[in-house]
């Protein structure tokens, strides 16, 4: 367990270009507002987050998160959790967690992730 209530562990596709790029972008504004984030690349670590209670393909296709209760959110919750914590990012968090909001633009991410994986012949 972290020592820091607001810790968060972050599980993410360290093979997607475009999940790196996002990664860097959440850091910078992160760090300015001191919140500690952990950043784990799934690759070559089915084992690891089997323990965890989290499915290795599953992960391939949504963003995962472990708060320092160890309550893993994932898809949609993982990003509003994530940009709740960051100022600048709290009033789209709040958008997209709206009813109709929340569900196209979860289609939409969807589909985009595997229009990804697929490109790059990972699904």
């Amino acid at each position: 367990m972290k020592d820091d209530e607001d810790d968060l562990t972050v599980y993410y596709d360290g093979a997607c270009p475009s999940c790196v790029r996002d990664r860097a972008f959440y850091e910078r504004l992160a760090a300015r507002d001191g919140k500690p984030t952990d950043w784990v690349d799934i690759t070559g670590r089915e084992a690891e987050l089997s323990e965890l209670g989290i499915d290795p393909g599953q992960a391939l296709r949504e963003l995962h998160v472990r708060d320092a209760d160890g309550t893993v959110h994932r898809e949609l919750d993982a990003y509003i959790l994530l940009m709740s914590r960051i100022v600048v990012l709290r009033p789209l968090a709040w958008l997209i967690g709206l009813p109709g909001i929340r569900s196209l633009v979860s289609r939409l991410y969807r589909r985009m992730v595997m229009r990804r994986l697929r490109a790059t012949r990972r699904l």
